[in-house]
């Protein structure tokens, strides 16, 4: 079976996905994961993908991660910090020490057992989005604060990624110069990546900056907007691909780099070309989030899900350790997030609540690690890896079914403080 054979039929189940996320309104990655554990143990697709597919599946979540971090409103989401950061703190720590103390618990394995937990660390932030837009709150308090709050756990993990799977995977010696071998490169890859931010990409610089030949000319901007900006489109997945390639010559996942680097174009730098207002930040954004989220980017979660090749004994026996990750996962990321909600954020009750529902979720940067974990260095049994692929699922449809049953209650406690005479924020 040739390699574009293998793509056909994998877009072909990208879009049977779509069609079965709008039948049921869970996100679009479950089912994707869904086809390709189908057409694998099915026949439909070999259990060995072409390398082309490999590859092609590796741009697929650069582009995601780019896109990802492209999409974040760098001055909200820092205005926004001072509110979230305990949300974020404890409703990212509460889940990796339940999913931790879970994995130790039955395979005794610290190397699996960090994976395990820091898998379950991420909140899935686009399926939260999806869930309160449907139920017309995605311009609400809680929707703020579950955006900075997971923006703020995604970068957490990425950080944790570059240093603790050298770790996990055995390239690095757990001692005290190993670990800080580790963390001296997360730390110089994020300052070189600050540089390339402040220094390189601005067209405009400032202070000493301003008197270095040809930086102080040139930047970002001046690559975008060449012939009009008609190649704006590649000159940002370029970007993304050589910073992920940076990341990787760091010893970190290209999908680090290639988040980063989407943080770190700003729109300011597509403020010209010959449509209306001279910006081409929003026509950029859409396609690029149309290549990560339509077309390239779901054949890495299908080609994920053909790893899952099913095996009726496995699957039995991890009936208990899915229930009780899940369940773990349910009580301490609720309790952790809406209680950080209210206490740190001065969220009201209603919305702290909320905020706790919102962050079940579990998709995109969950699937990276785990792709990481399992596919890329081992360190993740079969069981282990089925169990957070289950427990992924049941979170993912906690999201929109506890959003819909605590909406009634919100509704009630957002009319009580619009009403004369109520404390605003009061929430009781």
């Amino acid at each position: 079976m040739g390699a574009l054979y293998q793509l056909a039929i994998m877009w072909t189940g990208v879009y049977a996905a779509v069609w079965l996320a709008e039948k049921t309104r869970l996100t679009p990655v479950l089912w994707y994961l869904f086809v390709g554990c189908v057409f694998v143990n099915s026949g439909i697709l070999p259990t060995q993908a072409d390398p082309f597919i490999r590859e092609f599946s590796e741009l697929g979540i650069i582009t995601i991660m780019f896109a990802l971090g492209f999409e974040e409103n760098t001055s909200k989401f820092i205005a926004s910090i001072k509110r979230s950061w305990g949300i974020a703190f404890f409703g990212a720590l509460a889940p990796f020490i339940a999913a931790f103390a879970v994995a130790q618990y039955f395979w005794g394995i610290t190397n699996l057992s960090i994976m395990f937990g820091l898998t379950m660390t991420a909140t899935a932030v686009s399926l939260t989005m999806v869930s309160l837009k449907s139920e017309g709150l995605s311009t609400s308090n809680a929707a703020m604060g579950i955006m900075t709050s997971a923006v703020l756990d995604d970068i957490a993990s990425l950080a944790l990624v570059a240093i603790l799977v050298p770790i996990a995977a055995g390239d690095a010696t757990v001692s005290a110069a190993g670990i800080s071998t580790i963390v001296g490169k997360a730390i110089l890859f994020f300052v070189v990546i600050t540089l390339i931010g402040a220094v390189v990409f601005p067209h405009n610089p400032k202070g000493i900056i301003a008197k270095i030949p040809f930086i102080n000319k040139y930047g970002l901007f001046h690559f975008l907007k060449f012939a009009r900006g008609e190649y704006a489109i590649l000159t940002v997945m370029t970007v993304a691909v050589w910073v992920g390639f940076l990341a990787h010559e760091f010893g970190f996942h290209p999908a680090v780099g290639a988040y980063m680097a989407g943080l770190i174009v700003r729109e300011e730098y597509f403020l010209f070309g010959e449509t209306p207002g001279g910006n081409r930040y929003g026509h950029t954004k859409e396609i690029i989030e149309n290549v990560a989220f339509t077309w390239i980017g779901p054949i890495f979660f299908v080609f994920l899900g053909a790893q899952i090749l099913i095996d009726w004994d496995i699957l039995i026996s991890i009936v208990p350790h899915t229930i009780v990750l899940t369940a773990s996962i349910l009580v301490a990321q609720i309790l952790s997030a809406g209680l950080a909600a209210r206490y740190t954020g001065n969220f009201a009750w209603h919305e702290s609540w909320m905020i706790g529902f919102g962050m079940l979720g579990r998709a995109e940067l969950a699937f990276v690690v785990m792709d990481i974990a399992y596919i890329q260095n081992q360190i993740l049994n079969t069981e282990a890896f089925y169990t957070l692929m289950i427990a992924a699922f049941f979170l993912n449809v906690a999201v929109p079914v506890t959003i819909r049953l605590w909406r009634p209650h919100y509704d009630r406690q957002e009319r009580l403080l619009r009403e004369p005479g109520e404390p605003a924020g009061d929430g009781k």
